[in-house]
């Protein structure tokens, strides 16, 4: 299935791409007169993502609805460009430099791996060209003071995640509470605000932390051990692979020595529910979420629909991946445009001087009054967070506690 549907993320690539004229890899320079270039650098050759096929589908809806309006600055038309960048970092940084040496290019959107974003942001107000961030939730790819900087997310963060998280775990009545983390940038953003928690006098608390790498052939060590020091449940940071490895290893457990399991949302980037299949039935799995179309019956979001079915040629939200990246890269292409429109020109400064000035923003996360301004480049609050539980189809729905 994950193969399939690998497959058939790639035929829809090339055929939207052709009705688009849209270059799908590489890096060729723009030669479309006065069309402007956004790109997507994601993890396209990461077999079992699906956060980068969402991220895509978002911003080819928005574009389409924008170039069908009239475009803009007069009627110039956005056009989509992607590059690979593997979820390796040092690709990823590389991606962008060259992007950067695109004069038509006027921003770049990243995929969900923090650690490629972390990288990207590190030299974004160097090169002067937008890094544009629908996923990567590791608090630093946005700093605190962003004044002239060129980083804007619309997306988690971290520190808003573990709260979400131990919240929700308080209120089932849990009180001992063990976090697996993986060893990498990802990581240590979220360590950061789970010791916040080690000494909590109030509500549940972290009794301790383990650390896993990428491509560990078992999760069970880390489990065992956060077991051991008392977890009545375990907070994982994870993306799909380690984290149907997880919930595969706990579903054969004997069920006095299962506990609940309450992810980071990187495992809904993937085919996690098709890694896993019906393990998942054995286990009590939640997930950190902003976006879901579970449940949605508004115009926005039926409107939204229809023209995803006209531009992608889907035929309902479960044939949409990753929920969230899609709503995130929908937005904010929309509110991109809307800079373009604003500064009234497509260069990269002044587009970013007017995304701090977009207002009243309707999307579909909601309404956004000040999507970015000086002293705050993230467009979303800790107000868009809650845990939802996936489904057989893998859609996630919202959870009530």
């Amino acid at each position: 299935m994950p193969c399939l549907r690998r497959l058939t993320a790639a035929w829809l690539q090339l055929f939207v791409a052709a009705w688009l004229a849209v270059p799908i890899s590489g890096f060729a320079q723009a030669s479309a007169g006065t069309d402007i270039l956004i790109a997507l650098d994601a993890e396209f050759g990461h077999l079992t993502s699906t956060s980068d096929d969402a991220i895509r589908m978002g911003m080819l809806t928005a574009i389409s609805e924008i170039n069908d309006a009239g475009g803009v600055l007069g009627g110039r038309k956005l056009r989509l460009i992607e590059s690979d960048n593997r979820s390796i970092p040092a690709r990823g940084k590389d991606n962008f430099r060259r992007h950067a040496s695109d004069p038509n290019i006027v921003g770049v959107f990243t995929g969900k791996f923090s650690t490629v974003a972390l990288e990207q942001a590190k030299i974004a107000d160097e090169l002067k060209l937008l890094l544009l961030d629908p996923w990567a939730a590791a608090d630093p790819v946005i700093k605190d003071d962003p004044a002239g900087s060129y980083a804007f997310r619309l997306s988690l963060r971290d520190s808003w995640a573990v709260p979400a998280m131990m919240k929700y775990l308080q209120a089932r009545g849990i009180r001992q509470v063990g976090v697996l983390l993986p060893t990498s940038g990802w990581g240590r953003s979220n360590e950061a605000q789970a010791k916040k928690f080690l000494d909590s006098a109030q509500g549940a608390r972290v009794v301790a932390i383990e650390w896993y790498h990428w491509g560990a052939a078992t999760m069970l060590p880390g489990y065992r051990k956060l077991r051991a020091a008392g977890a009545q449940a375990i907070l994982l940071v994870a993306n799909e692979a380690e984290g149907a490895i997880l919930v595969t290893e706990v579903s054969k457990l004997p069920a006095a020595e299962r506990v609940p399991i309450v992810s980071h949302w990187g495992v809904a980037g993937g085919n996690f529910v098709e890694m896993v299949g019906p393990d998942l039935d054995a286990v009590d799995f939640a997930v950190v979420q902003t976006f879901t179309f579970a449940g949605r019956t508004d115009k926005k979001a039926l409107d939204v629909l229809s023209s995803a079915g006209k531009t992608l040629g889907v035929q309902q939200y479960r044939d949409i991946p990753s929920h969230v990246g899609f709503a995130h890269a929908y937005d904010l292409t929309h509110i991109l445009a809307r800079a373009i429109t604003l500064a009234g020109s497509a260069d990269r400064e002044q587009v970013r001087a007017a995304l701090e000035k977009v207002r009243d923003y309707n999307g579909l996360v909601g309404r956004l009054a000040e999507p970015f301004t000086s002293k705050r480049h993230e467009a979303l609050s800790p107000a868009h967070v809650f845990i939802g539980r996936f489904q057989r189809s893998g859609v996630i729905e919202r959870l009530s506690y």
